[in-house]
């Protein structure tokens, strides 16, 4: 699970850094929870991988999809 994180983590660092105002909420958390993965920054709480997970990946499938339509 943590890596799917660090590849959407990524992925949307290189689209923010093309265009720094596309309509994704989160995305700069999303980015900094890649870092925290990536770096090892403290210790990953896996009860805040679950919650991204369940709460805001479908909110962002959501937003991709209505991006790409």
């Amino acid at each position: 699970m943590e890596r799917k994180i660090e590849i959407i983590g990524e992925a949307m660092n290189n689209i923010l850094q093309i265009d720094g105002n596309l309509p994704i909420s989160n995305a700069r958390r999303i980015v900094n929870t890649r870092n925290k993965i990536i770096h090892g920054y403290d210790e990953v709480d896996e009860v805040m991988l679950w919650e991204i997970v369940i709460k805001h990946l479908p909110i962002l499938q959501q937003e991709v999809q209505t991006l790409l339509s």
